[in-house]
């Protein structure tokens, strides 16, 4: 089973303020090739002008943790054009892999994907 082309089935996508938010929902065990597709994916997706990714790991049960440092390249490369990846959905596990893999500070991390999204727009907003 290949996780990864699950992204273009269950990938979502909302407005929040004047920009598109994606949702890439994951699921099953992830291997390091999977993670290696999901950044090419990301990049592909940044090609066309996406900017603002969260990835919810809601579904996931274990990703290989050499994937990780590819993902927080292209997180890096988001920032750079003035977006951001953010992750929402980490069980303890899979939160001890990213710290693991020395991710630990490289992410905004949310419990559900719907408070990523919302992080999105409340970066956004003017301080009143």
């Amino acid at each position: 089973m290949n996780q990864v082309l699950e992204v273009r089935r269950r990938a979502t996508s909302a407005v929040v303020g004047a920009e598109r938010v994606e949702t890439l929902m994951l699921e099953g065990e992830l291997d390091e090739q999977d993670l290696v597709k999901l950044c090419d994916e990301i990049t592909q997706r940044m090609h066309r002008g996406m900017r603002q990714v969260v990835l919810d790991l809601s579904e996931v049960g274990h990703l290989n943790y050499r994937g990780v440092k590819p993902l927080m390249a292209r997180a890096e490369a988001l920032r750079r054009a003035g977006g951001d990846l953010k992750l929402s959905g980490l069980s303890p596990y899979l939160a001890a892999i990213f710290r693991a893999a020395g991710a630990h500070d490289a992410f905004e991390i949310y419990p559900h994907m719907n408070d990523a999204r919302a992080a999105f727009a409340l970066a956004r907003s003017p301080f009143v």
